[in-house]
């Protein structure tokens, strides 16, 4: 008995096969992969990007003080001047000669906002090398729709220096400051008792920078001042003991977001979110 032979199936030629393209459905799972993994990993690496910027601001920070340090002791221990404004910081302090910084800015075409010389002519410029880049954090691109339209990029600070630190000028009466009278005007290195505890330099809120003279009363609940918050909800801050570290902000009153405009000042602080503010008022001075 004769068995048939099996019937050939047709197969592609082999360069046919090779160029068989995916299906439509075969195109949508991986486009859907694609966006999938893009979702998860984009946020991931925005964090990555805020925590990098959030340490080089540290290191920023770092340096400066470490230029407030150095002039101190090269100055027979004495601070360098960060000359004060008005008891109720209903105005800021003249941009004038002699001050660890001369510029005072705002949201108009003023050149005090990107001008290197108020810093490169300030008096903590020889000890920092004259470096303009440790006065700025990276993460602060905030311009107003004025200095957007002239084609700006950044103004030139983020950093102020705390009000009870160094001689405040006009606001110094017989040793002490009138802005906060019960509390201790650190002029000298040596006055510190507890320096890693006192700050000295803050990332603060680009509407209230103006001036370099970070000015709050810890006996008034309102923000005169406001710290900034560009590092997902978090400050930088250094202390007189020459380190710096970032600090999480717990109230949306204390994150106002940064833009033009965004805190209106001097504000109140609602009686169930002073945590914030009684956190920097105890790193600000102590009673005299």
């Amino acid at each position: 008995m004769k068995l048939l032979s099996p019937v050939p199936t047709a197969r592609l030629p082999h360069s046919e096969r090779l160029h068989r393209g995916f299906t439509l459905i075969e195109l949508l799972v991986v486009i859907a992969i694609i966006a999938m993994l893009a979702g998860m990993l984009l946020p991931a690496l925005a964090k990555t990007k805020a925590t990098a910027q959030g340490v080089l601001c540290v290191n920023n920070t770092r340096q400066l003080t470490l230029a407030w340090i150095l002039y101190a002791e090269e100055n027979y221990d004495g601070l360098v001047s960060n000359f004060g404004s008005d008891k109720n910081k209903r105005a800021v302090v003249r941009t004038q000669d002699g001050n660890w910084i001369n510029n005072v800015m705002n949201w108009e075409l003023d050149s005090d906002n990107t001008n290197v010389a108020f810093i490169n002519h300030a008096k903590l410029a020889p000890y920092s090398g004259r470096s303009v880049g440790i006065y700025k954090c990276p993460s602060d691109k905030v311009l107003s729709d004025l200095q957007k339209r002239a084609s700006w990029t950044a103004r030139v600070r983020s950093l102020s220096m705390n009000a009870m630190v160094g001689d405040p000028g006009e606001s110094l009466r017989n040793g002490f400051n009138v802005n906060n009278p019960d509390y201790v005007q650190y002029l000298k290195l040596s006055a510190f008792k507890r320096p890693a505890k006192i700050f000295v330099f803050l990332d603060e809120h680009p509407d209230s920078i103006n001036d370099g003279y970070f000015l709050n009363k810890p006996d008034e609940l309102e923000w005169v001042d406001l710290p900034a918050s560009y590092h997902n909800g978090a400050g930088t801050f250094s202390f007189a003991d020459g380190h710096a570290e970032i600090h999480r902000w717990l109230y949306p009153s204390t994150k106002r977001p940064a833009k033009p405009d965004a805190a209106p000042l001097p504000s109140p602080i609602p009686t169930n979110e002073r945590a914030d503010f009684d956190w920097l008022a105890t790193k600000t001075s102590v009673e005299r």
